[in-house]
């Protein structure tokens, strides 16, 4: 393997690492509240018949 091709494929790899941990860090690191993964809207009793 050439230098350019070795070079070219750390950098590629590294590239491909580097969005994996931010992906990761993105989606399990989130220090959002539980109760913010769902919302319930409030349904009144003329709103029933409407669905």
């Amino acid at each position: 393997m050439t230098y350019a091709g070795l070079a070219f494929m750390l950098i590629s790899v590294g590239a491909v690492a580097s969005l994996l941990a931010w992906c990761l860090v993105r989606v399990l690191g989130d220090k959002k509240p539980r109760d913010h993964f769902a919302h319930v809207e409030p349904v009144g009793e003329d709103d029933l018949e409407k669905r």
